[in-house]
């Protein structure tokens, strides 16, 4: 694993207690009773624990009153204590005791964001003591999708990774393997690379119309389009996902070409545009524009990216029609895709970050088509 010993898995107290100070500032200037997050992403962004409490109710609670507190089982004290640190008072409940009314005893007045991560048997034993809820993502979406420098570098260790494994994709993908086999090669070639495989996706000839199918017993063909889509994780948590499209074998069809033209064109294009200050809706609107001026704009059925981070997808949603403003210091994929069901499929995806002058490229394996080896 490349520099992976060099890659911190936490990050200094300093970083988390910054981040819960500016989530109690954005509390305070929406006018927020506070927000109240689960296990998951969001609280790993805000204290670094990946801690699960099963049924039992954890939660982070950061209001305008001050003092953040992690509200968590007594069984689990002990891997939490380290909070402490990050100026984070734990205050531990038993079974038998309502954790939901410990954390109403911690928010200020007004409306209360309530984390993804809560499951609906959470959310709704809040709600019965919290008087007015609201989704994070609505109330303080810019806590998280705007992502701080040691989230940047992670991003970015993660994009070179991802592309180590692309780069030896094509001696992988020799007519007469199966899409399994691909996959179970793929799947150590990431583990070279990251802390673990997030998912492998191996779509050859007609599977990679399918722009969510995973890998099968399929026997890749001589002249099969093969669309690629991997991701792990890595140091703190920080996931890579990228995409590319191959053909096994060395057959070439004219015509898969110049749709795959299309395709890095709308992708290029996109990638150049990205600018802060224009919408999310606009920017899924320059890929779309392009696809659709050549025909192929029934076959491109998924929005243009989505935020990374912590999470595998996250807010910004790059998708039609959102008003969503883009920012200085946002991550997301640029990923368009033309699916021809029946037949085959392809898809192009970078993840970027968005900076003052533009989109920079944190993947960055070759995009033209790449052709695999001779059976």
């Amino acid at each position: 694993m490349a520099g992976m010993n060099a890659l911190p898995t936490h990050f200094p107290p300093a970083v988390y207690a910054h981040r819960i100070k500016r989530a109690e500032t954005l509390c305070t200037q929406r006018r927020l009773g506070g927000v109240v997050v689960g296990t998951g992403p969001e609280l790993a962004f805000l204290t670094g624990a990946w801690t699960q409490s099963h049924e039992r109710l954890t939660a982070l609670v950061i209001s305008p009153l001050g003092d953040p507190t992690l509200i968590a089982p007594a069984t689990d004290a002990a891997d939490l204590a380290f909070v402490e640190q990050l100026g984070i008072t734990l205050h531990t409940w038993r079974d038998g005791q309502d954790p939901y009314r410990i954390v109403a005893a911690h928010l200020g007045g007004g409306t209360v964001a309530l984390g993804k991560s809560l499951t609906a048997d959470h959310v709704l034993r809040l709600m019965e003591v919290v008087e007015d809820t609201v989704l994070i993502d609505d109330a303080v979406p810019d806590l998280f999708m705007v992502k701080d420098t040691d989230e940047i570098a992670q991003l970015e260790f993660a994009g070179a990774a991802i592309d180590r494994v692309h780069e030896q994709v094509p001696d992988l993908l020799r007519p007469g393997r199966t899409e399994n086999e691909v996959a179970a090669d793929l799947a150590e070639l990431i583990k070279r690379e990251h802390a673990s495989v997030d998912f492998i996706i191996v779509g050859s000839g007609p599977n990679g119309a399918n722009p969510h199918h995973d890998h099968s017993d399929r026997v890749l063909e001589d002249g099969d389009p093969v669309v690629v889509d991997i991701g792990g994780a890595v140091g703190a948590g920080y996931h890579s996902d990228c995409t590319r499209t191959y053909v096994a074998g060395t057959v070439q069809d004219p015509s898969f070409q110049r749709a795959y033209d299309v395709l890095r064109t709308a992708q290029d294009t996109a990638v150049h545009t990205a600018r802060p200050g224009m919408t999310a809706g606009e920017l899924d609107a320059v890929a779309r524009s392009i696809i659709n001026h050549a025909g192929y704009g029934v076959n491109f059925s998924h929005r243009l990216g989505h935020g990374i981070g912590l999470a595998l997808h996250e807010a910004p949603f790059i998708v039609e029609g959102s008003d969503t403003v883009l920012e200085e210091s946002m991550v997301f994929s640029i990923e368009p895709g033309i699916y021809l069901p029946g037949q085959w499929g392809m898809r192009i995806e970078d993840i970027v970050v968005l900076e003052a002058g533009g989109a920079r490229r944190l993947n960055n394996a070759a995009r033209q088509l790449r052709y695999g080896l001779q059976s």
